[in-house]
């Protein structure tokens, strides 16, 4: 359930947090220090905060859920719901087969399938999948060990804490902690797996042989769903692929421990993401929401479920016939949260291709919306401004 306060209860905490004298408040300093401690947001749970520091707190419009001026509506809306898609994928074998023998597409309901992605792309540009070929002992596995990691002693987290924008394998807290007006109470371990993964030995002990076996398992899904999302487009099944969709991916684990004041932040400011395409694995907790109508939808946790999103570069290249929405994760006082996202992206990757528009798509009644451009200059533009709650893809579009 999400608690919301009245507006003038939020802004007298944000008043009192900030200080009416906050002349001696310096939020670079502060920033500084939470960073240099590499502990991360989990680092002030364990030293005991009782009460959020200032760099956390969120403004009270965000809080209330009106976002960026838009009178969005913060309660949940029972009769939206996300869509849920049965896609008939079954698991076989060990990775070491050969991958086309590792999952099968039951073709007795293919168009169904094909209409419920439509509708769900379209519409929704966010939904869950079942029967996606991920063993659920392997999901299961996946989060412990994103705990486990998450939850180990600090001396050894630290060794893998970097800012450093090409390192593959990295613990952080906040990529964007000094671009962004708040930070969000969240830790992350980034690992680049595709297309050319790091060695297992650069991996983190706690997780590397789950990590390793679910990268493989979920970059085959990814290859499944691009098949389907090119069908989809009324496109050849391999056209997504060809265009290097599926060539890459990078694996977010992330952890979001109990806030003690859960109502000051968030755990993920509002955003879309920036890559082709999203696949998340996220715990019974909950927290996650989709922006849809101009309503705050939750996304409720289903066992054996994965959730699957547009990216900002599909909604670009299928010149916004596919949606990549807005969504945003709760803070809470119950957790830790765990979530693991696999983004299909190839930015970390030398590449001259150039992204826009797809041609069969356009027409003299359908021009092209955005203009072209390289994951590189897409990524740079995104990293350049945080999470601060509008689309990098306004800055994209043709005049």
């Amino acid at each position: 359930m999400v608690m919301v306060r009245s507006e003038s209860e939020v802004d007298g905490e944000v008043e009192v947090l900030h200080g009416s004298n906050s002349s001696d408040y310096d939020r670079v300093k502060e920033l500084k220090a939470f960073d240099d401690s590499k502990a991360g947001v989990k680092g002030l749970i364990d030293a005991g905060v009782a009460k959020i520091p200032r760099i956390f707190v969120r403004p009270p419009d965000e809080l209330l859920g009106s976002g960026s001026g838009n009178n969005l509506i913060p309660n949940l809306v029972s009769n939206l719901k996300i869509p849920v898609i049965d896609l008939g994928l079954t698991a076989s074998g060990s990775h070491t087969e050969p991958e086309e023998h590792l999952i099968n597409i039951t073709r007795c309901n293919h168009k169904e399938i094909l209409d419920e992605l439509r509708r769900a792309s379209e519409m929704w540009g966010f939904f869950q999948v079942l029967n996606h070929g991920i063993p659920t002992s392997l999901l299961n596995d996946m989060l412990e060990a994103t705990r486990r990691f998450h939850e180990q002693p600090p001396e050894v987290k630290m060794e893998f804490y970097s800012r450093e924008l090409m390192r593959k394998v990295k613990f952080s807290s906040n990529f964007d902690l000094y671009q962004s007006p708040a930070a969000n109470w969240r830790d992350s371990l980034f690992c680049v797996m595709g297309p050319d993964p790091p060695c297992p030995d650069e991996l983190p002990v706690a997780c590397r042989n789950v990590l390793v076996e679910y990268s493989e398992q979920v970059r085959r899904l990814g290859f499944a769903l691009f098949e389907l999302l090119s069908e989809v487009l009324d496109l050849n099944p391999h056209h997504l692929k060809d265009m290097d969709c599926a060539a890459g991916h990078l694996i977010l684990c992330h952890y979001y421990p109990a806030c003690p004041e859960p109502e000051l932040t968030m755990g993920t400011s509002k955003h879309s993401d920036p890559d082709f395409l999203t696949i998340l694995l996220q715990d019974h907790i909950g927290g996650l929401q989709v922006l849809h109508q101009n309503h705050w939808v939750d996304v409720p946790p289903l066992p054996g479920a994965l959730v699957v999103n547009i990216g900002d570069l599909l909604q670009l290249m299928s010149n916004d016939r596919f949606k990549s929405v807005e969504h945003r994760v709760l803070a809470n006082c119950v957790g830790p949260r765990v979530s693991v996202a696999c983004f299909f992206t190839t930015h970390l990757h030398p590449s001259t291709k150039i992204y826009g528009p797809i041609k069969e798509l356009l027409s003299e009644d359908y021009p092209p919306i955005y203009r072209e451009t390289s994951l590189k200059d897409f990524i740079s533009y995104y990293d350049s401004k945080g999470l601060d709650g509008n689309s990098a893809l306004t800055h994209f579009k043709l005049s």
